[in-house]
């Protein structure tokens, strides 16, 4: 058995299909693992993992990609082990009140990180989104229901997947920008995605 890498975009791992000589696809097999870039969001992440995510096949699912950061204490281009995510908005609104799939009775929200490795790297809470965040009524919000560090449109819709097929998994994120009113000039996303395939390279040489 083998590792499954899953992005989102190519673009977040461009780097990585350099340094190994990927063939260019969304689903590319190899003898020590495989990549697949699911597109963006979690439905689509979630149809992709259907199609390809396979128990007998792999052993570790590392989710990899970059991400926005609420904890402005942790620098642009940071790296980040996600140990807990969370479907941020899957629920229901009871007047000011949000009711989550959980408190419905409807099943689970909240998903954490399986696996056998020891990553090296801050653990961090995250919350996946259909919306990227960007007002401040809304980050005030989200700080107090969940005070979530990190923030991506795909990792919950990964942890789920591997829960259901009992798959260890993992979460890779770096911070490409603040979580705040959207303003590209404050983004690092071409120091996040080079940080990111740094590590990703070497994680996976050395796991090989």
């Amino acid at each position: 058995m083998k590792t499954l890498v899953v992005a989102a975009t190519k673009a977040e791992v461009a780097f990585f299909y350099q340094h190994f000589n990927l063939p260019e696809g969304d689903f590319i097999e190899s003898k020590n693992f495989d990549l697949l870039i699911t597109g963006v969001g979690m439905v689509a992440t979630a149809f992709s993992l259907g199609q390809y995510l396979t128990p007998n096949k792999y052993n570790l699912v590392i989710n990899v990609g970059i991400a926005g950061c609420f904890d402005r204490n942790i620098k642009l281009g940071s790296l980040l082990n996600i140990s807990e995510d969370i479907f941020a908005e899957l629920g229901a609104e009871n007047g000011d009140d949000f009711l989550t799939i959980t408190d419905l009775g409807f099943g689970e929200n909240q998903f954490k990180a399986k696996s056998k490795k020891i990553i090296d790297l801050p653990s961090v809470k995250s919350i996946t989104v259909n919306c990227v965040t960007g007002s401040e009524k809304s980050i005030r919000n989200l700080k107090e229901r969940i005070n979530p560090t990190t923030e991506s449109m795909e990792g919950a819709a990964v942890f789920y997947a591997c829960k259901r097929e009992n798959i260890d998994c993992l979460q890779i994120r770096s911070v490409s920008n603040y979580v705040e009113p959207r303003n590209k000039e404050n983004w690092e996303i071409g120091l996040a995605i080079r940080n990111l395939n740094e590590w990703m390279i070497s994680f996976i040489s050395e796991m090989n």
